[in-house]
């Protein structure tokens, strides 16, 4: 099997993705891990801002075209660390005509899994605001639990002020939005941006915490 990797999406969260694979595989020497062809195309419009009608460019075309470039390549299945492009994901596996790994699904059956029922999520409006993380863990039986539209601000602040920024984040935003999802009863706290991932490799975030980019990666 040979993965495509539709990067760039932001490039440090590809960049982790990839360091995710490489330590998760049970590899003795280089010839035992996983061929991987990631394009890294940071240009490929923003995607919450188009999801929530702040922009008019639409993001599909050139990731449709990026996985068509990966299965030119030989990939026989596709993946992209950007939690909100999973919006486009039945649009952009049609188009490319290969698998596309679904991480949300993948991190709500993980949940599912262990036993959660109430789960709280971190992540861009875009994904909040279309329901495709809801929808995923409520079809599994469980409810979720959502940041207060100050909570929102904050989360969105870390993603884009901070970490897309490549500025070291204020972990206050975080902490804070953290106590108020585990005040209203989260069991677990889902990191569902992949620039939230980067939290979790620069400081120690504590127990409770479930990387959707990490679920992706194992998947």
């Amino acid at each position: 099997m040979r993965l495509g990797v539709i990067g760039g999406l932001g490039p440090m969260a590809t960049a982790y993705y990839l360091e995710l694979m490489i330590r998760m595989t049970e590899a003795q020497r280089d010839q035992e891990h996983p061929e991987i062809i990631i394009l890294n195309i940071p240009s490929i419009p923003d995607r919450t801002a188009y999801i929530l009608g702040r922009s008019t460019e639409n993001p599909l075309p050139p990731m449709v075209e990026l996985g068509k470039q990966l299965k030119s390549l030989g990939a026989s299945v596709v993946a992209t660390p950007c939690i909100t492009a999973h919006y486009f994901h039945e649009a952009l596996q049609e188009g490319i005509g290969l698998p596309l790994i679904h991480g949300i699904r993948c991190t709500a059956q993980t949940l599912h899994a262990a036993g959660i029922q109430k789960v709280g999520l971190m992540a861009t409006d875009g994904t909040v605001q279309s329901g495709i993380f809801q929808r995923e863990v409520e079809s599994a039986g469980m409810e979720i639990v959502l940041p207060s539209s100050e909570g929102q601000t904050k989360v969105m602040s870390i993603i884009y002020d901070y970490v897309k920024a490549g500025i070291s984040p204020d972990m206050a935003l975080f902490e804070d939005v953290r106590r108020e999802l585990l005040h209203n009863a989260a069991q677990v706290i889902v990191l569902g941006c992949t620039e939230l991932s980067l939290l979790k490799k620069d400081h120690d975030l504590g127990r409770g915490i479930l990387d959707a980019l990490e679920v992706l990666a194992r998947e």
